[in-house]
């Protein structure tokens, strides 16, 4: 099956007139014609050209309940009606925070903000002001926004990464500052963490990481690594900040660090947290985030804990609580169902494939070898990630999206017999790739 494009095409001619790259984000950059979406529902999203799809993408993970789940739209419904935005306080706000800081174990204060690179950016100057330190660790591979301090070492290319154990930080754009405060350290390595510590020891605010790499892959701490970040900071004084933009509450209703038994100190939220609206929170420990209560650290923006994405959140947090047995049983059954039929699909096609990931987000690799493991980029960089470009157009034109590098994404929407189809969808996407 070949898709439809004529409308998508047209749209396209004219973004790119008048939208930088004819896209709105870089993210959605494509070599050909992008997605143009007319509407989405449940599992499901629909083209301009009418064409029907499985959607794995869910707006980069926020839908964890689908598409337009009723609550929601219910509830932004009714605030819309009363009011969007009030550059005050509100009830809400307070009721959330509230939820919040019940759900997630390492929350005593929590501040709003809009999407997630706010909210770390918020952190690191939280972390740098509480410790009155200038450096931040973060591990290769690991995203954190687009802004320019942490926009370093994403996916770099491996001849200007420096040594795996000491990687160098590598700027994502042109217009970067230099990463003067900036420490770069391999991820599930903590030998090499140990020693990167040292070097540092006494200038390190805060080590930041994605506690389940989902930007590189979708790569889970080994055994005892976290615990043993934890341990360090200890040892140094530095604080752990979670990203959990991602992981924050499609692993659980406490996000990563409920999962894998690790409190950080500090937290950023967003994404799930209100079901597609634009929402991000910090979250942390009392005595950290008290920096900010005092004005010590200033934290500010005329759309903080806006009305509007603030009654979506309520929404969704009260169903990923009060259901929490029914969310996230569908979710992790839904997820391991999809990856064992896409393991079985490549293994009948005979094609090196890895299938990895907690669930609710996982990921396929291209491999080269049977039996590689996959523990942080520089194996990531190691897949066939062209010949995932080439699996994303060929599914797409089945019927089914994905994200294009590979990463998956359920919803409580998802049914058996999305399974089913996009297993199929799979099997038939695999047998049309060029041999390689």
């Amino acid at each position: 099956m070949t898709r439809t494009l004529d409308a998508s095409t047209d749209l396209h001619t004219t973004a790119k007139r008048y939208l930088a790259g004819g896209v709105s984000s870089d993210a959605r950059r494509t070599a050909g014609v992008p997605l143009f979406v007319d509407r989405a529902a449940g599992s499901r999203l629909w083209d301009v050209d009418g064409t029907e799809y499985v959607d794995y993408v869910l707006g980069q993970g926020p839908a964890l309940l689908g598409h337009c789940p009723p609550a929601v739209v219910e509830a932004v419904s009714a605030q819309v009606a009363r009011g969007i935005v009030y550059s005050a306080q509100h009830a809400a706000e307070v009721r959330v925070a509230e939820r919040l800081c019940t759900m997630i174990p390492s929350a005593e204060r929590v501040r709003f903000n809009t999407v997630g690179s706010e909210a770390v950016h918020a952190a690191l100057r939280l972390a740098r002001g509480h410790t009155c330190r200038p450096k931040i660790l973060k591990f290769e591979g690991h995203y954190h926004g687009w802004l320019d301090p942490v926009l370093h070492s994403v996916h770099p290319a491996l001849d200007l990464a420096g040594p795996a154990d000491a990687p160098v930080p590598v700027p994502g754009t042109a217009g970067q500052p230099p990463a003067a405060d900036l420490v770069i350290a391999p991820w599930n390595d903590l030998d090499a963490l140990t020693v990167l510590m040292a070097r540092h020891a006494g200038e390190i605010a805060a080590v930041i990481c994605e506690p389940v790499l989902c930007n590189t892959g979708a790569i889970e701490p080994l055994p005892g690594y976290l615990q043993g970040v934890r341990e360090l900071c200890d040892r140094h004084g530095s604080l752990l900040i979670f990203d959990e933009i991602i992981t924050g509450f499609r692993l659980g209703p406490g996000g990563a660090q409920e999962y894998l038994g690790i409190a950080p100190d500090l937290s950023v939220f967003g994404k799930a947290m209100a079901g597609g609206m634009q929402v991000s929170a910090l979250a942390g420990r009392a005595s950290v985030m008290d920096d900010i209560s005092t004005g010590k650290v200033a934290h500010a923006g005329t759309f903080n804990s806006q009305p509007v994405g603030i009654a979506a959140a309520e929404a969704t947090l009260r169903i990923l609580d009060e259901q929490r047995e029914e969310v996230y049983g569908t979710l992790y059954a839904r997820g391991r169902a999809l990856m064992a039929g896409l393991r079985e699909a490549a293994a009948k096609a005979g094609v090196p494939m890895l299938v990895h990931g907690p669930g609710p987000v996982f990921q396929t690799y291209f491999t080269r070898e049977r039996e590689p493991s996959v523990r942080n980029y520089r194996d990531f960089a190691a897949t066939d990630r062209a010949r995932m470009t080439l699996l994303h157009a060929a599914l797409l034109d089945r019927g089914v999206n994905m994200v294009p590098r590979g990463l998956w994404f359920l919803s409580t929407a998802h049914t058996e017999a999305d399974i089913e189809f996009t297993v199929a969808a799979f099997s038939d996407a695999l047998a049309s790739l060029p041999l390689g």
